[in-house]
């Protein structure tokens, strides 16, 4: 007896030891953070959030087609089996490391709000409402969906195959259908209740008798496939000049809707060149503009100043500083970033290494609870990133949302896709940089992050996740940079996030009456919790929401690509 209760003691112990080693992550290639390996490929790399994307991706790279090609396949993909996230409703940001050219372009994809409503038209429709700001559900919030002619600029400046063998995939899979994968149901059948109602196509569009596809239920949009028939034939001005555009405008017109044929027709994309700093020896860029992308670039700038990879991954210190260097530089993203046609930037202040060091000096041992906030607006956005590197070393970081899931809910009968309700993010103040006025871009959330070394490429990376995104970049850049994880690890690794600062969508005077809110995820050990409470932060574990990465690096030595994919939901990293 005392045998056998030794032997089952003995069993225990060696079971719990085995859990406790796994749950500290000692994986046998000794990763403390990841939930599996990269994926490493010599020919092409695709990682997207949707595997059968990144298998589209593959066969377009498969077949002569080069990493922009296959970034145009994925996201037509993506439009069509992630809806909640992303589709030609919604704009479009893309990086593009060019290997002929050794260069670096950005594309500026996004739309503008209607030409025909003033300033003072906004007013008076929204007082006619009862609204004090522009809503997500209202025909006020949409702006000119930018996506396609991102599509066709990209194609047309660097692409390789005809636009009809890229589209040929996703058009088989809207008319004939493909299973709804498990996140990306969730997120659909929450959205179908609230936007079923919406004047237009939704329900007949987006639903299977009336609700969002469950897991593994096959799915079809003939529609979406039909206009993706007509861009594969005519060309974007099929979606902007022609059968799509005078569609969209007669509906409008039907509707009390505000864009016109004007504005689709007026519409175009805009190269510019990319934000930039360095940061420990690594050049990271950016979109700037009306886009978020300088707050990575100034919260770097802070974190520079601190030996992060002496304080740790995930200790108070490393937390703290974090922390704080986000709510200092969202403070500048709430008064400065702004449509670069309308607001001059101040670029050289705000990306300035003095600048940062003169920021930097606000941080003390307790949290900030002095600096300027409003109403959550921004935290929490639906999009898609998506990244593609080729066999002749071309690399492209693309991201593509409608903003708020669904976007609108507002579809016009046959064309298959919800209108993105970016508009939203508009402010309504009159003194505000980011203030509505007609023909102007809104504030963006969704950003594409690139890293070169010693002025090759590295690195396309990024993540969605509404106002997280510059949270996500940075976090993802200094577990690479600082703690060095590979990129894997990097995006498994526990994340935090921060709601409560300043949106760029308020007035610029509004106080902060507390730290504002963090959120932990539970791989953060709880001593670490309690000590950033004693210093003043709010800090709650989980119910927050932390993005989802994808990301390629290059490795020059080896001739070989590394991919990564967010463990977190449906996404995957492929080569080949």
């Amino acid at each position: 007896m005392i045998f056998r209760c030794l032997t089952l003691l003995f069993t225990f112990l060696f079971l719990f030891n085995s859990y406790f080693t796994f749950a500290q992550g000692d994986r046998e290639a000794g990763l403390n953070h990841a939930s599996r390996s990269e994926v490493i490929a010599k020919n092409g790399m695709v990682a997207t959030s949707h595997p059968l994307a990144t298998q589209v991706a593959l066969d377009i790279l498969k077949n002569g087609g080069n990493a922009i090609d296959a970034a145009i396949g994925a996201n037509a993909t993506t439009g069509l089996m992630e809806p909640t996230g992303n589709g030609i409703g919604g704009d479009l940001f893309a990086i593009i490391w060019h290997e002929k050219s050794q260069k670096l372009y950005t594309i500026n994809a996004s739309g503008r709000s209607p030409l025909g409503l003033s300033y003072d038209g906004l007013l008076k429709e929204l007082d006619k409402k009862g609204h004090k700001s522009i809503q997500p559900n209202d025909l006020l919030s949409v702006s000119v969906p930018g996506a396609v002619d991102g599509w066709f600029e990209i194609h047309g400046k660097f692409g390789y195959l005809p636009m009809k063998d890229i589209l040929k995939a996703p058009i088989d899979y809207a008319e004939n259908g493909f299973p709804v994968t498990e996140a990306i149901s969730s997120a659909w059948r929450r959205s179908v209740p609230v936007l079923k109602s919406q004047p237009g196509a939704f329900e007949d569009t987006f639903t299977i008798n009336g609700e969002g596809p469950k897991k593994g239920e096959i799915f079809k949009n003939p529609d979406l496939g039909n206009t993706f028939r007509l861009l594969a034939k005519k060309g974007r001005d099929a979606f902007y000049k022609e059968e799509i555009a005078k569609k969209i405008d007669a509906w409008m017109k039907e509707n009390n809707g505000y864009l016109r044929y004007e504005d689709f027709a007026n519409h175009k994309s805009e190269w510019i060149e990319p934000v930039t700093t360095n940061y420990r020896g690594y050049d990271v860029y950016q979109v700037g503009g009306n886009v978020q992308g300088t707050a990575v670039l100034q919260m770097l700038n802070i974190l520079e100043g601190y030996d992060l990879s002496s304080m740790g991954f995930g200790t108070t210190e490393t937390m703290h500083a974090l922390i704080e260097s986000k709510k200092l530089v969202f403070e500048d993203r709430a008064k400065h970033y702004a449509d670069s046609d309308f607001q001059d930037v101040p670029y050289d202040i705000l990306l300035s290494k003095e600048y940062a060091a003169k920021r930097r000096q606000l941080i003390g041992k307790k949290a900030l609870n002095d600096i300027t906030t409003g109403v959550e607006v921004i935290e929490d956005g639906d999009t898609v990133y998506l990244t593609t590197a080729d066999e002749e070393g071309n690399m492209v970081s693309l991201i593509q949302s409608n903003f708020r899931g669904m976007g609108t809910g507002f579809v016009v009968p046959g064309l298959g896709f919800s209108f993105q309700n970016r508009g939203e993010l508009f402010s309504i103040d009159p003194n505000h940089p980011n203030r509505y006025e007609p023909g102007k871009r809104p504030f963006h959330t969704i950003i594409p992050g690139f890293v070169m070394k010693d002025g090759k490429p590295l690195f396309s990376f990024g993540n969605m996740g509404g106002g997280y995104q510059p949270i996500g970049h940075v976090s993802i850049l200094t577990n690479i940079i600082d703690f060095d994880m590979d990129i894997q690890e990097a995006g498994d690794a526990a994340r935090w996030t921060h709601r409560g600062s300043t949106q760029p969508t308020d007035g610029v005077n509004d106080k902060m009456e507390n730290t504002g809110q963090v959120h932990i995820e539970s791989g953060i050990p709880y001593e670490v919790v309690r000590q950033l409470r004693a210093k003043g932060h709010r800090v709650q574990v989980g119910n927050g929401f932390f993005g989802r990465y994808q990301g390629i690096m290059r490795d020059r030595k080896n001739e070989v690509y590394f991919g990564a994919s967010e463990s977190r939901v449906d996404g995957q990293a492929a080569g080949y």
